[in-house]
């Protein structure tokens, strides 16, 4: 009579229980959708129209042609790398617990290990199209670097990530180890806290760097960081022209150690004053903006679902806690990663659109903007108006030909 009971009190509490999650993962959507809705927000005018900019009315036929052909090959050489990454990361979940056997450093120790060997294994696997990208641009003269420079650096970047895969598995573990099913509930804000660090600390990790000295930028630095509201931001030159002739900017950090990241190949005379105006001013409507703390906070609402995904597809293999899941895990992200790039890069060119916006209103110089995303593409060898399915998996700007149009779009308006 007392396992009748038992029975019919568990099947009475299923439905509560199962009502219950279903009302949790309900208020966790509305939450999500509330934070995204607020991360989304921008200052571009909303509605605001792009006209269509023929490519073939900016550019000659030939760089077309040159430039897609460039492109096409650097995006089908990706495309197979990630195509061999899933099959390597398949093989090494399904195979790879099996190399535990010979581990003897305790629960964690043989997770990290088992995490390292993954990346290794990738790394292997990935050398082959890294290589044949950096031949198709020094073909190119887009790239000055070697093949063994190449292979040296990407095997020094091999270290760093053995170190960020192995503080994930110790925390991740670790908490698994006390939390078991529940880890990726504390784990994901773990993750974006370490996250924020390293935005904070990403400066001191940038090599080649030093004070702009240049006295005609540094001025234009000063000036449109005040007209952005980020008076104070400094700006420094990070040599890059040994390994690229392509140019580039960047913003890094935020409160103390923002910093504007010029390439010295923007300032090596192929740019006219004006251009290298509109790309500082882009860069400090980043900072103006809060892109990079932006970007921490939809890191944040990335890792909540795929640390719980991650925690799903594990149970199999006795959870996160135990090591033989770790290969399971790293295949579930790394996947992941992939399916959502799309959704990745949209949030990507929604704030690039917003910076080029910003950029205008700084800088009230279409004419620059203008000629300086001619420039852009033509020292990049950049497509103006790339295939659909490169543009959805691949590119986190806008196309040369929609930041041209938005120029227009900018000079057009009445409000302006």
């Amino acid at each position: 009579m007392s396992v009748a009971r038992a029975t019919w009190d568990r099947a009475v509490a299923r439905p509560g229980r199962s009502a219950l999650v279903l009302a949790c993962l309900l208020a966790f959507a509305v939450l999500w959708a509330l934070a995204a809705h607020a991360l989304w927000h921008s200052t571009v005018p909303g509605g605001l129209r792009l006209a269509h900019v023929d490519p073939r009315e900016v550019f000659s036929a030939r760089f077309l042609a040159r430039s897609s052909s460039y492109e096409r090959f650097l995006d089908i050489d990706a495309l197979l790398g990630e195509l061999t990454l899933v099959v390597v990361l398949a093989l090494y979940a399904r195979r790879g617990h099996r190399l535990m056997r010979e581990s003897a450093a305790g629960r964690i120790g043989t997770g990290m290990m088992l995490g390292m060997l993954g990346f290794a294994v990738l790394w292997i696997a990935e050398i082959p199209f890294g290589l044949a990208a950096v031949w198709w641009e020094r073909r190119h003269g887009i790239s000055h670097q070697g093949y063994v420079a190449s292979l040296l650096t990407s095997f020094l970047s091999l270290g760093a990530k053995f170190l960020f895969v192995s503080l994930a598995l110790l925390v991740a573990m670790g908490l698994a180890g006390v939390l078991r099913r529940w880890w990726w509930a504390l784990a994901a804000p773990v993750f974006a806290g370490l996250a924020l660090l390293s935005s904070f600390l990403s400066v001191y990790l940038i090599p080649d760097t030093h004070p702009l000295h240049n006295p005609q930028t540094s001025a234009d630095v000063r000036e449109l960081a005040r007209i952005e509201h980020v008076p104070g931001t400094r700006a420094e030159v990070q040599d890059v022209n040994r390994d690229t002739t392509a140019p580039n900017a960047e913003s890094v950090g935020f409160g103390s150690t923002r910093r504007l990241i010029l390439w010295n190949t923007l300032l090596d005379g192929r740019f006219p004053r004006a251009q290298v105006r509109v790309v500082t001013a882009h860069e400090l409507g980043h900072i103006a903006h809060h892109h990079i703390l932006k970007r921490v906070g939809w890191l944040a609402l990335f890792l909540l679902p795929a640390a719980g995904l991650v925690a799903l597809f594990t149970r199999r293999r006795g959870g996160l806690a135990r090591p033989e899941a770790v290969p399971v895990a790293l295949f579930v992200f790394v996947v992941l990663q992939l399916l959502t790039m799309p959704l990745t890069n949209i949030v990507s060119r929604h704030e690039e659109a917003e910076a080029d916006w910003s950029a205008l209103n700084a800088t009230r110089d279409p004419a620059a903007a203008r000629a300086l995303f001619r420039n852009l593409a033509a020292t990049s060898l950049a497509n103006p108006n790339p295939p659909a399915w490169t543009y959805v998996l691949y590119q986190d700007h806008p196309t040369i030909v929609q930041r041209i149009a938005m120029v227009d779009a900018w000079q057009a308006r009445p409000a302006r």
